[in-house]
């Protein structure tokens, strides 16, 4: 039985509340840092008065000290401030983000994950789930590329059903907890933009710890070596001691290299991609969670008593301190020490350490973060339920089902039923009227439904199921492929997926239209006639009625739907209600009419051809 999405039932007013209460601290903090700016000014002009009474004999001249130790104490009480508003307007943004999102303001603000999106694979991009306005920046709220990732790849293919049902259980329990989404926002916000998806590639790679002698001789020699240089300037010993000690060095250091470049190829400039990643690992190691996925994923992180987020900054500090050997001013102390040789042999010893750890580290924080996403859309979507499943049969039966990427406002929901003696529905209607929109409806919510989120529907229950449209079929200069060829192709590869062991779920948008009436309705009856003998459901989109004839056949299992419109004061009008049989009128002709490409007067829904 389908249940409710979640607990909070006022997410706008939470929002409302969150926003002003971050945004009033914010203020705050920059009312006080402006403060301080101003005293730092009295303070700093302090500074030369007392000078000159010191220099004159008036005052001490320990007087003077004490504007420069106030100043001090100033500046960094001014950074603290200035952290604590940068911090505030941050937290602010995220629930101006939620509010955007609830009040339909999101689309174009948020990660579109264009990378995922593959032109030849059989929904993502009929289904919109990748882009601007789609589904994918709608969830996303994951911090680093691994949770981006993992949530894509969720979308991307169908889950079996227990990995649904184990992800709803947790998405349900992370849902009402806004201040773990809202630190982890906050949090990632810093350096988010900084990050690349291969940055912690290089440290699963098999290392050999560096021989502990070698380690200890290296940095022997740099106290040697920077003993002597510093005897030598005080003219204790003679200047050919120094120099051969800097040769013996240099000779260390060239024969070394190559694991300062292995290093340097591995770490180097990562220092952001680091903090991003020890900051969600420490938030998450922090949060109690007991839902059995989630405290498996929790278990993942702190197995052997080893806590990553530690593990993670004890690199970031190597890596910070090996980045500071190109700093101009500490080149000549960075020779002099063999910096270089010595920090990249620490990172080499952390690597063998926990390299092999790094990578499923990264697996669990993506899981995490992606968990997180699907909870943030439970929680700003109190009115979506969770599907049920049926490992029994194939179905999928949902009432009162829209889109989830439309406004609340707008969205006209429809119920939809296949499965049983109804496999396959032929949608008939005219332009516009909203077949493309149902096809899409019951495909995103479908890859809703297996990803472990909420559903836009009052109840919902489906099996395990692979999704297969046509609705945004293209021909491709550089494949050298026409719309209809293309549209062949996907068409096979539907019946390949529909061979498989996970029954396919197929949408076809207007199925064929590149042909003659006469070939597109025998090319259509065969094609659907033949993904339904492979045991699939799905719905077809039509404007020749002649298709609505497969419904006769019973051993395809079909049902006619339509949907209707009316033209009114030269308007067209669309109610998007689904209903039984076959769609009685047509608007083409009107259409045009109304935008003057035909003589005459607007008239009335033509009969259709």
């Amino acid at each position: 039985m389908s249940v409710p999405a979640g607990p909070d039932a006022g997410p706008h007013a939470a929002y409302q509340q969150g926003a002003a209460q971050r945004t009033a601290q914010a203020a705050h903090a920059a009312r006080l840092e402006e403060t301080i700016a101003r005293v730092r000014l009295v303070v700093a002009l302090t500074v030369i008065p007392l000078w000159w009474a010191a220099a004159t004999g008036r005052l001490s001249s320990a007087w003077v000290l004490v504007p420069i130790v106030v100043f001090g104490g100033l500046v960094i009480g001014h950074a603290r401030v200035r952290r604590q508003r940068r911090e505030a307007e941050r937290r602010a943004a995220f629930h101006a983000r939620g509010l955007a999102r609830l009040d339909g303001r999101w689309s174009g603000t948020g990660r579109i994950g264009t990378r995922f999106l593959d032109p030849h694979h059989p929904y993502a991009d009929d289904l919109d789930l990748f882009g601007a306005g789609s589904l994918y920046e709608l969830l996303c709220a994951a911090r680093t590329p691994m949770g981006e990732e993992t949530l894509a790849g969720w979308l991307l293919a169908p889950a079996e059903l227990a990995t649904a049902r184990a992800r709803q259980v947790a998405v349900q329990e992370m849902a009402p907890r806004r201040q773990l989404r809202e630190d982890l926002a906050v949090l990632g916000e810093r350096v988010a933009d900084l990050v690349r998806p291969d940055a912690f590639l290089a440290l699963t790679a098999p290392v050999r710890p560096p021989p502990t002698t070698l380690r200890l001789g290296v940095a022997s020699l740099s106290i040697v070596t920077l003993a002597l240089v510093g005897a030598w300037g005080l003219g204790f010993v003679p200047p050919e001691v120094a120099v051969g000690a800097l040769a013996i060095q240099s000779a260390v250091r060239w024969r070394l290299s190559p694991r300062v470049r292995d290093a340097d190829r591995a770490v180097a400039g990562h220092g952001p991609d680091l903090s991003l990643l020890a900051a969600v690992l420490k938030r998450f190691e922090d949060e109690a969670l007991a839902a059995p996925l989630l405290a498996e994923l929790r278990g993942n992180l702190l197995r052997g008593g080893i806590s990553p987020s530690r593990a993670v900054a004890s690199l970031r500090g190597r890596v910070e301190l090996f980045d500071s050997r190109r700093n101009q001013f500490f080149k000549p102390f960075a020779l002099l020490t063999m910096w270089d040789v010595q920090l990249a042999l620490s990172i080499e010893a952390w690597r063998a350490r926990h390299g092999a750890s790094v990578g499923p580290w990264l697996t669990t924080v993506g899981q995490l973060e992606a968990l997180g996403s699907l909870a943030g859309f439970a929680h700003d979507r109190p009115g979506h339920v969770y599907p049920a499943f049926d490992e029994s049969q194939t179905r999928f039966e949902a009432q009162g089902l829209g889109h989830p990427l439309m406004p609340e406002a707008t969205c006209v929901r429809n119920d939809v039923e296949l499965g049983g003696a109804v496999r396959v529905l032929i949608v008939s209607g005219s332009n516009m009227s909203g077949k493309s929109t149902l096809l899409r409806t019951v495909g995103v919510n479908t890859v809703l439904a297996l990803a472990g989120a909420p559903v836009c529907a009052a109840r919902l229950t489906t099996s395990r199921l692979s999704i297969g449209a046509t609705l945004r079929i293209r021909d491709s200069l550089q494949e050298g492929t026409s719309r209809f060829y293309a549209e062949l192709v996907r068409l096979r590869d539907l019946v390949r997926i529909a061979e498989g062991p996970i029954p396919l779920l197929f949408l076809l948008d207007e199925i064929l239209h590149g042909t003659n009436s006469h070939d597109r309705r025998l090319g259509a009856a065969a094609v659907v006639s033949g993904l339904v003998e492979r045991g699939a459901i799905g719905l077809v989109t039509t404007h020749d009625l002649a298709l609505s004839e497969v419904a006769g056949d019973p051993a395809v299992g079909a049902a006619n739907v339509h949907f209707e419109d009316r033209l009114e004061d030269g308007r067209m009008v669309f109610d998007y209600r689904m209903r039984p049989g076959v769609v009685q009128t047509s608007n083409a002709l009107a259409l045009m009419r109304t935008l003057g490409l035909l003589p005459g007067d607007s008239a009335g829904s033509d009969r259709p051809q």
